[in-house]
């Protein structure tokens, strides 16, 4: 299973907390994670030390900062959702629709479904809302 199928939606909302809060070098502090997830500082810290288990975070002194595979995990997780919208709108939706709908399944597909659909669609360059879609990786020669 793929990092990001692991993941439950409050944690990816946990990493974009960090993201969002995160001033390199120093970190995000936890008060200013807690704050952007709307939970106590003790609830935030319990995101945060799965997330550090599964080495999408890591804390020093205080401070949480995405590592690079979190990021990239991140940074996928918008693409599962973008290129799910873009499916969605296909169909008819509204982006808002779009989202709602994407986001509840963008957590369940894999990398290899994503790509599927990616090419399916044409690879769509931005999303319903005009955020850019990570190109898909060229499937390789023996798929």
């Amino acid at each position: 299973m793929e990092p990001l199928q692991k993941l439950s939606r409050r944690q990816v909302e946990a990493l974009r907390a960090v993201r969002q809060c995160e001033h390199r070098p120093k970190g995000a502090p936890l008060k200013a994670i807690a704050k952007a997830l709307r939970v106590s500082s003790p609830s935030a810290l319990d995101h945060l030390t799965a997330l550090e288990e599964l080495r999408l975070v890591e804390r020093y002194r205080g401070k949480s900062r995405l590592t690079d595979r979190g990021e990239a995990c991140l940074t996928e997780y918008q693409r599962h959702h973008r290129v799910a919208e873009s499916l969605f709108q296909r169909a008819g939706l509204s982006p808002q629709e779009t989202c709602d709908a994407a986001r509840e399944i963008d957590l369940a597909l894999s990398h290899e479904t994503v790509d599927q659909l990616c090419r399916a669609e044409g690879h769509p360059k931005v999303c319903p809302h005009g955020a850019p879609i990570e190109p898909c990786v060229p499937p390789s020669k023996g798929s």
